[in-house]
């Protein structure tokens, strides 16, 4: 009998994957298993519930313990004690795909499945605010200009920062920086709000520039609240009218009788301004499949061609109705090209 390439990578997958397992149980997991971002959990979670009413497979595992916590389980090897999948709010970095080629983990799939924005929210009834790039960067930095000089932020209402906003006390509740929203953030948020500000634009080192930039002040003021963004809207809706969360549009989107959304240099969060690139703070959601377990893990193909389904990922489909920003309809076709030839990632 003449062995086809493909057949004998399958069969060196599953002999290495049952090498992971105890004597008396060498045989494959018969369950997917995706870790990772907690904005796109909800989504995933969705995927999943949808996917095991076909009745053909068991209902996948999906664990939120944030994207980079996520990339490092994802590309700790291959084999049956590590994740099939990896949920991510921000583009897997060169580092990471270099952390997985040294595991083994060579052949990745990369699927686009939306747009997300961040969003400021506080509960509902809370006083108007126009804020600012500028404004969030000056109230949650650890280092501020004042006077040409460098010191401790001394802000503790928003008012202080500037006397236009109200005079409610600086409090916000954001992701820790394990999470790719962390990511984002420091990104569209606080690299974006400082980039206009003299005294940083005179630093010429790049490293000293974004180490200013991004430093989140330790005093209380800041609370890193974990990578379970539901909590925040729980806090946020019994919580003090000026407190702030900071999180993916999806949860300000199922939550809107209990919290709202400020503006941000003037654009509001909403479903129309994030999809058209009007909203500052907005980003891409992805997924990462692990080829080399196509084939072993049971129901792993169909799960991501569900995932890019049309009745998924669609305008009208089921994810849009959660909060997802849907891709254009060419963009969708192209990503269901790459589940169905499962192209390998190119950065």
């Amino acid at each position: 009998m003449k062995f086809q390439p493909k057949f004998l990578a399958v069969a060196a997958v599953t002999a290495m994957m049952a090498a992971t397992l105890p004597a008396g149980a060498q045989t494959a997991r018969d369950q997917i298993r995706v870790v990772g971002s907690s904005t796109v959990f909800p989504f995933t979670s969705a995927v999943a519930e949808q996917f095991a009413r076909g009745g053909q497979f068991r209902a996948p595992i999906v664990e939120s313990i944030g994207t980079g916590a996520g990339f490092r389980a994802f590309c700790a090897g291959v084999g049956v004690t590590h994740p099939d999948i990896s949920n991510a709010s921000r583009r897997i970095t060169a580092a990471e795909v270099a952390s997985c080629r040294q595991n083994g983990v060579t052949d990745i799939v990369e699927l686009k499945i939306g747009f997300d924005g961040i969003v400021m929210a506080t509960r509902r009834g809370s006083p108007q605010m126009n804020l600012t790039r500028e404004h969030i960067w000056r109230a949650l930095a650890r280092e501020v200009p004042v006077n040409g000089q460098w010191v401790r932020n001394p802000y503790n209402t928003w008012n202080q920062v500037d006397p236009a906003l109200p005079a409610l006390a600086i409090e916000a509740m954001g992701p820790p920086p394990t999470s790719g929203t962390r990511d984002s953030f420091n990104e569209l948020v606080l690299v974006g709000g400082c980039s206009t500000v003299a005294e940083i634009r005179a630093i010429t080192d790049s490293a000293e520039r974004n180490r200013r930039c991004q430093q989140i002040r330790e005093d209380g003021k800041f609370i890193e609240a974990g990578e379970n963004d539901n909590l925040i809207v729980q806090r946020l809706a019994s919580g003090a009218p000026g407190a702030f969360g900071i999180f993916g549009y999806s949860f300000l989107d199922q939550n809107r009788d209990r919290i709202e959304g400020k503006t941000v240099d003037g654009v509001a969060p909403t479903f129309e301004n994030i999809s058209s690139g009007r909203y500052p703070v907005a980003r891409s959601m992805y997924i990462y499949l692990k080829k080399a377990h196509v084939g072993v893990i049971p129901g792993l193909r169909e799960f991501v061609t569900e995932y890019a389904s049309e009745r998924a990922v669609g305008q009208r489909g089921y994810l849009a109705s959660r909060g997802l920003i849907t891709l254009q309809q060419a963009d969708r076709e192209a990503q269901r090209q790459v589940v169905q030839s499962l192209t390998n990632l190119s950065m």
